[in-house]
């Protein structure tokens, strides 16, 4: 493994994905999420209905996109990734955590030009194309940036369930031996079956936006 894409995926990247849960935190106030079973299930279920489907293939298209030296096709698929986000929180934080990583990579010296051109970053976009500049082959990057996003929603759970480390653990272990498959899925989706229906994680998430007691951003 690419020891850069290490780094990338480090709870100490200072892109403030510790701030966010994405719904997760409004599921264990509407008390959907109130154990290890029920967080797991919840982070098994965005993952499967959101992720599977949409965030990853188009991850992948957007790493094709930076190989080809193609920005134009990233743009679009940057739009589509930003376009997909159910509320006002959940673009915010893809936004935020974008701009926050194309900020660092200027700080590391990274040739950011492809991406300085854009108004607005997705986080998977600006990921991407690190990943593209630090030749991190896509399949790798793709399963590092999930794993990294089930550590995110699972130390979330950790907060605000609250849930033990050891059972944290053992989720942890069971929803990213999933993460091959679902990389091996997202390769294999066309453009016209790209689908991010998740209803429930839509609500929730736009609940959030005014529950009163919180903790997260998202």
């Amino acid at each position: 493994m690419n020891v850069k894409l290490l780094q990338l995926v480090s709870p100490a990247l200072p892109v403030g994905a510790y701030s966010y849960s994405q719904g997760l935190e409004a599921a264990i106030e509407a008390g959907i999420v109130h154990d290890a079973p029920s967080a797991q299930a919840w982070i098994g279920d965005v993952m499967a209905l959101s992720m599977a489907t949409f965030e990853a293939p188009v991850f992948l298209r957007l790493a094709a996109a930076w190989h080809a030296g193609d920005p134009e096709m990233a743009w679009r698929w940057n739009e589509e990734l930003v376009a997909s986000r159910e509320t006002a929180e959940l673009r915010a934080e893809t936004l935020q955590m974008g701009h926050s990583l194309r900020t660092l990579l200027h700080e590391l010296s990274l040739a950011t030009s492809p991406i300085d051109a854009f108004e607005e970053i997705a986080y998977a976009c600006a990921f991407s194309f690190a990943c593209q500049a630090w030749s991190i082959a896509p399949a790798e990057a793709l399963e590092a940036y999930l794993f990294a996003w089930i550590e995110n929603q699972a130390l979330a759970a950790l907060k605000a369930v609250p849930l033990g480390q050891a059972s944290v653990q053992r989720m942890m272990l069971e929803l990213a031996a999933r993460v091959p498959e679902v990389v091996e899925r997202a390769a294999c989706i066309r453009d016209e079956d790209l689908s991010n229906l998740a209803p429930g994680l839509a609500i929730l998430s736009s609940r959030h936006e005014t529950q009163y007691s919180r903790i997260f951003r998202s």
